[in-house]
Order: structure tokens, then sequence, then C-alpha cells
């Protein structure tokens, strides 16, 4: 670790540093004040409760805990930056109001030091709202010098892959997980009251269903089979709904053999959802009121600031299906188009080309020119739905034009947030586009859907009309904390190691 963090401090000072602490550690176990044996400390107040209850605990006796931040101060009087799990309080040390001994062992202390605190609330000359220390305990010795006062840990690299010191200096970043944590509360609080059941579905399973993306593949030694870490947990789900569950959700973690930047990391967080008898419509009711509830539940308003864009989560959001869209935006007209090559030839008019491993239809010539030329304009809250059938394979068909799917898609800042259905619950229909799929991944494809014969099976026993959605965790925490990378949302996030 010395070696990593030798670009905050110059190599010699840092192991000069780590000896020093190492020799003072020594000191205190040989004088049988080991401060690794000490097992608790009973706190009873946090800097933020201090703080915002101040009048009424000025003058009473509290005991606080943290991390020794800062020290300053010469002789009989110093002050502490005390950091807690809800910030920071000054402490105020003064040699002739503690045991001298005491006051003594506290001068040795180093920054980084985690240490208990006995004393009392009350206010410095200069209106600091501190706590007059009377005992001072050594609960941890830190033998590594934090990084530089000023500074802090700066190198985004190193903050990833040492979060733990990210997490002490750089107060923004634990506000960035607060936010996280009230967001996935509200969440579940959003769906438990209306009636849905948290459930947990396997991590680990014999085929990789419910998206389009490359699986993970690891090896069951008892069984000597491989299996793949799922990719999405839409398929068990589903087979709940069929079982008379009406409506389930599950937040887990994904894991998706896919590149890494900054909107995607291997593994993620989502949260799906299925409720029976409603279809995409009611997804998005749903999607709308998690989304702005929780940032109105945080911040007291519906206005948030994300990739250098105002956005309004006001509830009301647009909702335009993609043949508007591309019309709208790129300027081809789908409804006058019903003829694939015209379909292709319109794409390839605005410069848009279709995947190798696409077959040259309306649809996927419709999807590319969204993809290609549409999604990049979207800023403000926008559903855009009806999704051609080539590219929604679980998706149940639109009544009005069977090119397309009842399906939508959420776009904040030209990124995609949620993705729902209309669920098809026709298992001969199901089949067919599972065969299709089939037929892709035999060509290359290796990102499309697996025939899944357990899941048509639970298709034939009958699944009532369902709405199906997909919330990316991640992606609405960047959008709720501004955050421009995934990883600055992710406790700890996939890197390369350094061997």
């Amino acid at each position: 670790m010395a070696e990593q963090m030798k670009n905050q401090q110059p190599e010699q000072d840092l192991s000069q540093q780590t000896r020093i602490r190492r020799e003072k550690l020594a000191e205190l176990q040989a004088a049988g004040e080991d401060p690794f044996q000490l097992t608790r400390f009973d706190w009873d107040a946090t800097s933020q409760q201090i703080k915002d209850h101040f009048d009424e605990m000025e003058g009473r006796s509290v005991k606080v805990a943290g991390r020794l931040m800062s020290k300053r101060g010469m002789g009989k009087v110093s002050f502490c930056d005390l950091q807690d799990r809800d910030g920071r309080i000054q402490l105020y040390a003064r040699q002739d109001e503690m045991d001298e001994t005491v006051y003594k062992k506290f001068k040795k202390f180093d920054i980084g030091d985690i240490v208990g605190v006995d004393g009392e609330v009350f206010r410095t000359q200069r209106g600091e709202m501190s706590v007059r220390a009377k005992n001072i305990t050594l609960l941890c010795k830190s033998l590594l010098p934090l990084p530089e006062k000023f500074h802090g840990l700066q190198d985004k690299e190193l903050r990833y892959r040492q979060r733990y010191v990210d997490l002490m200096v750089n107060p923004d970043v634990k506000k960035n997980f607060l936010i996280r944590s009230r967001f996935i509360q509200y969440m579940r609080r959003y769906l438990d009251e209306r009636g849905y059941i948290e459930v947990e579905t396997p991590v680990l399973n014999t085929l990789a269903g419910g998206a389009a993306a490359r699986p993970f593949v690891t090896h069951h030694n008892t069984l000597n089979i491989d299996m793949y870490m799922r990719i999405a947990t839409e398929l068990p789900l589903k087979r709940l709904i069929v079982g008379g569950m009406d409506r389930v959700y599950e937040i887990g973690r994904i894991f998706r053999n896919e590149g890494m930047d900054p909107k995607h990391n291997p593994e993620f967080t989502t949260v799906e959802l299925y409720q029976a008898y409603t279809d995409f419509h009611g997804m998005m009711d749903v999607a709308e009121g998690i989304i702005s509830g929780a940032a109105n539940e945080i911040f007291g308003n519906y206005q948030v600031e994300w990739l250098g864009e105002q956005v309004d989560l006001t509830p009301g959001w647009r909702r335009l299906t993609m043949v508007d869209a591309v019309k709208e935006y790129a300027g081809i007209d789908f409804t006058a188009i019903s003829d694939d090559e015209e379909a292709v030839a319109a794409a390839g008019s605005i410069g848009v080309e279709l995947a190798d491993t696409a077959d040259k239809t309306w649809g996927n010539a419709l999807y590319a020119c969204f993809d290609q030329k549409v999604e990049e304009r979207l800023i403000q809250p926008t559903f855009i739905t009806m999704y051609p059938v080539e590219v929604s394979p679980l998706t149940k068909r639109s009544p009005v034009d069977p090119r397309l799917t009842e399906r939508f898609e959420l776009f904040i800042c030209r990124s995609e947030l949620a993705n729902a259905y209309s669920e098809l619950n026709d298992p001969i229909d199901q089949r067919r586009r599972f065969e299709k799929q089939a037929e892709l991944r035999d060509r290359g494809d290796d990102e499309t859907e697996m025939l899944d014969e357990d899941f048509l099976n639970a298709l034939e026993y009958g699944m009532p009309p369902t709405g199906g959605m997909g919330i990316g965790v991640d992606r609405v925490v960047m959008l709720l904390t501004g955050a421009d990378t995934i990883r600055d949302v992710i406790l700890f996030p996939t890197m390369k190691p350094l061997d």
C-alpha cells in the first residue's frame, strides 16, 4: 500500500511516518495499553446530532467516537477535528481540564487514529460547536498516514482501488452512497406499499436468459456442468407470475461479460418487477413514480443536474413512439415505408448502418435510426415506446402493428435508465422468437437469447397479461448524485489488477 500511496507523499517521508507510528504502537503495547485489545466504546451522540440539537445539548455530557482528521494547537491546549459516521465536529482538549497523564498520551496520537471521547457539548469563543474533552481513549492506532491534508486522495484509479481511504478524506463520496441507500429504501417502500413482494432468484443458472448480453461462465464441480452468472432476473420472476405471485420484484446484482465505460460495469444492480393484469403503460407510471418520488424525498424538489444538463423530474414525463421519435429527430417517417429494402435504404441515406448480424428488415432499420441518430438527443425524461419485434424477443406484439411491440425504454440525458414490456405470454409465439434468437447465435451473435424450454413450459400453463420492467439502479443513482461515471456510485467497481 505504501508503494501505491507514494503519489500523495514522498516515499522516504511515508516510510519514516510509518516507522514512527509503529514505534508508538510498540510503546503502547509494552506498557500494557494495546489499543487493538479494546473491544467496544459505547458512544451516545454523533457530530450531526450535536449540531442539529445544540441548544438542548449544550452543557450536556456526551460520548463521541471517530477518526482524528486534524490536530492543531500547542502546549496545554489542543483542537482536533473528529470524523464520525455523520460528519465532523471539533474537539477541544485542555490539560488542566483532563487527567494530565491522559492528556500527555493524547498529545502523541496521530491523525488517522480512532478515538473515543467523553466530554461536554459547548461553543468556543469563536462560536464553533464543539466537544470539550474530559477523557480520550485510543481505540485503534492508524499505522499509515492519510493523504496530504489540502489535496486529499485525487488519483481516480487509486480512489476506486482504495475506497476506504476515499471515504475517509472525500466527504462527497460518502454522501453519494448515502443517496444511493436512500433511493433504494424509497424504491422498496414504494413497491411494498403497492402490494409487491420482494423475492430472490438464482445467481447461477444452467441457461443465460432474459437479456441480450454475453454471460460469465463458471463450473460446478459436483455436478460437473458449466453454469452462467445471471444476466437478468426476468425469466425466474415471470415463472413466479405464472405461479400466482401477482406482484414481485427483486433488487439484485447482475453480471455481464461486456466492456467497461462510464456507463457500464461488469457487475451492476437492477430492480426487476412484474405485475399481473397490467401492461407497459402501468410500468411507465411506476418508473415515473419511483424516480421522481425519490428525488423529491431526498432533495425536496424535482430538479437535478447531470452530465452538464439541468433535468426536470416533475411528474408528467413525455411519452413518444420510436417511429415518431425518428420522424422528429431524424426526419424519416417509417409509417410511410412498408418495404424492408426501402427502410434499409432510408436508414442509409442519413448515414445509419445496420449491425452485421442483423437482418435487413424494416424493424432493424427503424431501431438503428433511433439508436444512432435519436438517443443522443434525449435530455429530459422521455419514454420511447413501441419497439420493433426484432429487438424485443420477450415482448407482446402491438395489436395495431405486428411489426412493433408494447415496450418502452426511459431515457434521461442520453442514457437509458429503464426498460419495460407488456410481457409476451403466448408460448407459441415465444418459441418462434427464441428459435429466431438461436439462429442469430448460430451465426455468431453471442449476445442473443438462449432457448429456455422450462420457461416455455411455464408459459404453457398460462401467464396472465403482465407488465414487467427493469430499472438500472446505478444509472438512477448517477442521475441523483450528478456522477459522470458508474464507478462513482459503485463502492467497489471492477478494476484491472495492478500486477
